[in-house]
């Protein structure tokens, strides 16, 4: 299953109260389990910096991947660029 990185911005204005973050963080859960069912979550992480989210997730499918970026966008209200990404090891070993 191929490996890819999501990382978010959230839109200037997306959350007026920092709690609303809990339930936009729900319903786009909810709406990638509907739509998008062969997207495995590995782990998610905020961060300080350029980004405000990174999420790792695991596919078969890249339209599904991209399905769920879309997502994202959407109900998450962020923009989003999505990476391929390849364990070190593997990507050593191809070399």
């Amino acid at each position: 299953m191929a490996t890819y990185v999501i990382i978010t911005r959230l839109e200037p204005g997306a959350v007026s109260d920092p709690a609303d973050l809990k339930k936009i963080a729900e319903t786009v859960k909810t709406k990638i389990r509907e739509r998008c069912p062969g997207v495995h979550w590995k782990d998610s992480y905020a961060t300080l910096g350029r980004f405000d989210v990174i999420d790792l997730v695991e596919c078969d499918d890249p339209r599904e991947v991209e399905r769920a970026a879309m997502l994202i966008r959407s109900y998450g209200h962020g923009s989003t660029e999505t990476l391929p990404a390849t364990p070190w090891k593997e990507f050593l070993d191809a070399m």
